[in-house]
C-alpha cells in the first residue's frame, strides 16, 4: 500500500470513531530535503502519526504544530530551516541545507471537501491528477490550503476560489500535467501575494506478470511493497489462483493470446514476460507489439532466448520497428549481480522504476547536482 493510501485508510478510521486529526503537506523546499514537495502525514489527537514530511527530522515538531493548528482550528505554514544546524525550533542538527514549508490542515468531518476527501478521490482515479495547494509564504495571512483536484481536461473538483484566480489556477494546472512534474507559481490579487503549489499525480505503476511461477509470487510481493497494481496471468489454474498470490494482487487464468481481454492498460502498465514457457511468452509478446502506450516490456531468460523470439517474428513477417524494440528489455532487469529470485525481483523494479521516471540507474555519488531535481523549485510570476 503506498503511503497516501495509508493516510486516506488511517482518515477513514478516525473518521469513523470522531478522532480529530491534521493533514500536514510539505508544500515547498529550497535547498535540500529528504522528502519532496507533496509529501504528506496524518497525526490525530492523540499525537499517532501516518506518513511522513521529512526522514525523522521534523515529525517531533512537527507533531507540536499539528496539535496547535488543530486546537485552534486553523491552517497553519510552518517554515523549518534545516540549513541551519544550531536551530533551536527542531532540536537536531540535520545538515539537510533546505529551508521547507509545510502546511497544516486541521480537517473537518462535516466537510465533504476537506482535503482527504480530497485525496481520497485522487487514489481511486486511474489516471493523471493536478493537485493544488494554496497558500501564503507570509504566515500570518489566511491559508486556504488543498483546494483543487484537476484532470487533463480541466475538469475540477473541490472549492474553486474566485473567477480570477481560478483561470489563472486551471493555467498553472494544465502545465503541471503536460510537463508531468510538479510546479509552484505566485501571483498578486488586491496587492497580496499568494502562492500555488500544483503537485503532478500519476497513478501507481501496473504490473502484469505473465506467469505464476515461483519467482512471480515473490516479484509480486515485491512490486505489491512498492503500492504498484499487480496483476498475474497464466493458463494453468493450479499456479495463477488467489491462494498463491494473496494481498491485493489480481489473478487471470488466460490463453496467452487473450492476455489483455481483461486488462485495461495505459502508458504506465508494464509486462514481465516470465511463464518459463518459450511459446507462451511469444505468444504474448506477438499482442504486446501492437500496443504503443506500454512504455515497458521484460522478458526473463537468457539473451539467445529473445534472439530465438526476433527470429521467429521476422519469419513470420512480424516488424515491430526500433521503437517498439526500444521498449523490450531482454535480459530483463538491471546488471547487480542477482541469483535468488528476490534479487532478480529487484533488479527488474529497478529497471522498471528508471524507465517510468526516465532516470539513469547511476550511482548517486556520480550525480554532481542535488539528489532530487530543484531547477523547477522557483516559484514562478503569474499573471490574472
Amino acid at each position: 500500500m503506498r503511503e497516501l493510501e495509508m493516510i486516506i485508510a488511517r482518515y477513514n478510521s478516525l473518521k469513523v470513531s470522531g478522532t480529530d486529526c491534521v493533514l500536514a503537506t510539505l508544500v515547498h523546499i529550497e535547498g535540500s530535503s529528504y522528502r519532496n514537495a507533496g509529501a504528506r502525514m496524518l497525526v490525530d489527537e492523540f499525537g499517532n502519526i501516518t506518513g511522513a514530511i521529512s526522514g525523522g527530522c521534523l515529525e517531533g515538531d512537527a507533531l507540536q504544530k499539528a496539535l496547535h493548528a488543530l486546537h485552534q482550528q486553523k491552517n497553519k505554514l510552518i517554515t523549518y530551516d534545516t540549513s541551519d544546524e544550531d536551530d533551536a525550533v527542531i532540536g537536531a542538527q540535520l545538515g539537510c541545507n533546505g529551508v521547507i514549508q509545510v502546511l497544516f490542515e486541521p480537517l473537518d468531518y462535516k466537510d465533504h471537501l476537506n482535503p482527504c476527501e480530497l485525496l481520497k478521490k485522487v487514489i481511486t482515479q486511474a489516471h493523471s491528477l493536478a493537485i493544488v495547494v494554496q497558500f501564503n509564504l507570509e504566515r500570518s495571512k489566511d491559508q486556504p490550503g488543498t483546494i483543487l483536484l484537476v484532470d487533463k481536461n480541466l475538469r475540477y473538483t473541490g472549492k474553486p476560489p474566485d473567477e480570477d484566480p481560478l483561470g489563472l489556477i486551471l493555467n498553472q494546472a494544465e502545465i503541471t500535467l503536460e510537463n508531468n512534474r510538479n510546479r509552484f507559481a505566485e501571483f498578486s490579487k488586491d496587492g497580496e501575494k499568494q502562492q500555488l503549489f500544483i503537485q503532478n499525480y500519476e497513478p501507481p505503476v501496473k504490473l502484469i506478470l505473465v506467469g505464476a511461477g515461483n519467482d512471480a509470487q515473490i516479484l509480486a510481493k515485491q512490486a505489491d511493497l512498492l503500492g504498484w497494481e499487480v496483476i498475474v496471468t497464466d493458463g494453468r489454474p493450479t499456479h495463477a489462483n488467489k491462494d498463491r498470490f494473496a494481498g491485493s494482487c489480481q489473478v487471470i487464468i488466460t490463453k496467452p493470446e487473450e492476455t489483455l481481454e481483461n486488462i485495461q492498460i495505459d502508458d504506465r502498465s508494464c509486462f514481465v514476460l516470465m511463464s518459463h514457457n518459450y511459446n507462451y511468452d511469444l505468444s504474448v509478446l506477438k499482442i504486446l507489439l501492437n500496443e504503443e502506450q506500454i512504455p515497458y516490456i521484460g522478458i526473463l531468460g537468457p539473451l539467445k532466448k529473445y534472439k530465438r523470439m526476433l527470429e521467429d517474428l521476422e519469419n513470420e513477417a512480424y516488424d515491430p520497428g526500433e521503437k517498439t524494440l526500444a521498449k523490450i528489455h531482454a535480459p530483463v532487469g538491471l546488471e547487480i549481480g542477482a541469483e535468488t529470485p528476490a534479487e532478480i525481483g529487484l533488479s527488474i523494479l529497478a529497471e522498471i522504476q528508471t524507465v517510468i521516471t526516465k532516470t539513469s540507474a547511476r550511482p548517486l555519488r556520480e550525480k554532481l547536482g542535488p539528489i532530487h531535481e530543484k531547477k523547477n523549485n522557483q516559484f514562478k510570476q503569474v499573471e490574472i
